[in-house]
């Protein structure tokens, strides 16, 4: 019950803090979440009906959007509901489909430092995309980091749990053809993948991947290939680690030469228009920086 905790002890922090505080907190928070209104509320609405097609009660997106709050696993987590028990495998998945937040709650820890009663919901709401605004946007002058913060992370959860929300009423209530809806987290985790290849230099990983899950399938069944699969990747990943490392080195190495690069153009443009600025005739006949010869 995190955010219901958060939104119980909310409006006595705010009689606490005053409107100073939190008022324009939450003014100069919003701005920076509405590129994230769009994508939440349409993926939480497919989130909503992917949920429905299995046979899940309306509020099941809701309270998963809710308590859970990460994205691409509560699809995982819908199918799951409708198929055997099996805890461990649960666990399991969703750790390592959210596994990059260990390394986001580290890169946080001196921000989310003596922000009192606001820290444990700022470290449960922080998704991707919070994460990326909270790390990288300093709050205006006079704003209030942890109220910043805090109203970052609200209204990004806000927009997915209305999204979810949406997409389950409209699914139970609406005559709607979901046929091939089950297929939206199997596109979804094809376009993320994609879209790491496309940005990679190196495909190893990739590789390892699929033909860890190819080789667990055809002998374990899909079933309780899952598991499998995921330890066969962190061991082939593991073992591939001194071919997979240097690549990332050599793109860091050439990203940062070519901001270097960008950077002396810069300048050179810069010191080409000021010498033009100097050397341009006054109405007088002389030139800016000496007389006229």
């Amino acid at each position: 019950m995190k955010v219901w905790s958060a939104m119980q002890s909310t409006p006595t922090s705010l009689r606490q803090a005053g409107a100073g505080a939190w008022a324009p907190a939450l003014r100069a928070a919003f701005p920076h979440t509405i590129p994230i209104l769009a994508g939440f509320v349409f993926l939480g609405i497919t989130c909503g009906i992917y949920s429905i097609s299995l046979g899940l009660p309306w509020w099941t997106p809701t309270l998963m959007s809710t308590l859970i709050f990460a994205g691409s696993a509560e699809f995982m987590v819908a199918s799951m509901l409708t198929g055997a028990f099996n805890p461990l495998q649960a666990f399991v998945v969703t750790f390592i489909i959210n596994a990059r937040h260990l390394f986001y709650g580290i890169s946080m820890l001196e921000r989310f430092r003596g922000l009192g009663a606001k820290r444990p919901y700022l470290i449960f709401g922080m998704c991707d995309e919070t994460f990326s605004i909270n790390y990288s946007t300093e709050p205006p002058a006079g704003v209030d980091r942890g109220w910043f913060m805090l109203f970052v992370t609200l209204l990004n959860q806000l927009y997915w749990v209305i999204g979810c929300t949406l997409g389950s009423l409209c699914g139970s209530a609406l005559a709607l053809n979901v046929e091939g809806i089950s297929f939206a987290m199997t596109a979804l985790f094809v376009v993320i993948f994609l879209d790491q290849w496309l940005k990679d230099t190196q495909h190893l990983s990739a590789i390892a991947g699929i033909a860890a899950a190819a080789v667990t399938l055809v002998a374990l069944g899909a079933d309780d290939f899952m598991i499998p699969a995921m330890v066969l990747i962190v061991v082939a990943v593991t073992a591939l680690r001194g071919r997979i490392e240097p690549a990332y080195e050599a793109r860091e190495t050439q990203s940062a030469g070519e901001s270097s690069t960008a950077n002396a153009t810069q300048t050179a443009a810069d010191n080409q228009d000021m010498e033009g600025i100097q050397s341009e005739p006054m109405s007088d006949g002389t030139t800016q920086g000496g007389d006229a010869s």
